[in-house]
């Protein structure tokens, strides 16, 4: 399996953590043979006790997960680098290479309306994947 899609936030600790989530349930449901993975600029210590109970609550368990710092392996074997909040310059990358989702709430002032924005545009990936393979 490959890791297709890269997910990143500041902190790895919530927008990431709920694309990564979505996206690996939405693909194996689908069965699409893809996988994602997520890290941040400035990792937290742990994931979001919201997030992670937002996602227990649709099944879906985060728990073993800790948010982690992003690697130049990661940037280099990503086929689709996705961030909520890291800009191509902290990255040092190209900006062709960095897909932008700038109208996710602020976890911390909007959970649901975050959580629903992303898995939007999580179920939209999923579709172009689909309608690719």
């Amino acid at each position: 399996m490959t890791t297709n899609v890269l997910f990143l936030c500041p902190h790895n600790a919530a927008k990431s953590v709920f694309a990564l989530a979505y996206f690996n349930q939405l693909a194996q449901q689908a069965g699409l043979a893809v996988k994602a993975d997520s890290a941040g600029t400035e990792p937290d210590e742990v994931i979001s006790p919201l997030v992670a109970a937002m996602l227990a609550d649709e099944g879906l368990d985060v728990s073993h997960m800790r948010p982690r710092l992003i690697t130049a392996e990661d940037l280099r074997k990503a086929r689709r680098i996705i961030s909520m909040g890291c800009s191509p310059a902290s990255l040092g990358i190209e900006p062709e290479r960095l897909e932008l989702w700038t109208d996710i709430p602020n976890v911390s002032q909007d959970a649901e309306g975050a959580r629903r924005a992303i898995r939007t545009h999580v179920e939209q990936v999923i579709a172009e994947l689909q309608a690719n393979s």
